[in-house]
């Protein structure tokens, strides 16, 4: 007789519990990025449930436009950040991997939060803020006071641009150059507040380098 073949299925049983430590380790070396990338992956299923017409209302409701930012600034501060308009939740699944994860993880969660929220809260701030001035000198039509404005780019952008800190020179310089373009081109070119909230934001990013400097030549710790 033939001796049966061995072992493979018990290395393709390693393999995937390898990968599967390596997947846990990681996401619990970035608390804050998985917890809130969790809560999104539920506000998300919530938002496929609803009618078109009662999800741009509901949604209008926690958006950061000036009419809400008049009526209760902190709730939709906090509101906003924990909805995506448009319902898709796997891309940022990935650029939360990509950036988020990796930027906790240099700063630790509270340094890494603190760039968060400045991001989101002063990029919003300053958008909304020259809307605002837009509409008040007629360059703008009144309604976009009511504008739909949810979501958590600012704060990507943000921490997209304190990662310049984190890539070793001379690529940093190629990955800062990168940033600027990919965020100043739309501003050019497109001009909409949103476009301005987002370049804001990457200033304000790399206005966090206080925050990041005693962090610098200092290594991603490895997950084990």
């Amino acid at each position: 007789m033939t001796p049966s073949s061995p072992a493979p299925p018990a290395r393709h049983r390693t393999t995937v519990g390898s990968w599967l430590h390596s997947a846990g380790s990681w996401i619990r070396s970035a608390p804050g990025t998985y917890i809130w990338l969790a809560a999104l992956f539920v506000t998300t299923v919530i938002i496929h449930q609803m009618s078109p017409d009662f999800e741009e209302d509901f949604l209008r409701q926690r958006s950061t436009n000036i009419h809400e930012l008049t009526e209760d600034p902190v709730r939709v501060l906090f509101a906003s950040a924990f909805w995506i308009d448009g319902g898709h939740w796997l891309p940022y699944a990935f650029l939360y991997t990509v950036f988020h994860a990796p930027a906790e993880r240099w700063l630790g969660t509270l340094r890494w939060l603190a760039v968060v929220l400045l991001a989101h809260v002063l990029a919003t701030l300053a958008s909304e803020g020259v809307l605002a001035w837009a509409i008040r000198h007629g360059h703008v039509a009144p309604s976009a006071a009511d504008t739909l404005d949810v979501g958590v780019s600012y704060a990507l952008a943000g921490v997209v641009a304190v990662l310049t800190y984190h890539v070793p020179p001379p690529w940093r310089f190629v990955y800062l150059f990168a940033v600027l373009v990919i965020y100043g081109l739309p501003l050019i070119t497109g001009r909409s507040f949103t476009d301005l909230g987002h370049f804001t934001a990457v200033l304000i990013g790399l206005a966090c380098y206080p925050l990041v400097r005693s962090r610098q030549g200092t290594r991603t710790p490895v997950p084990q």
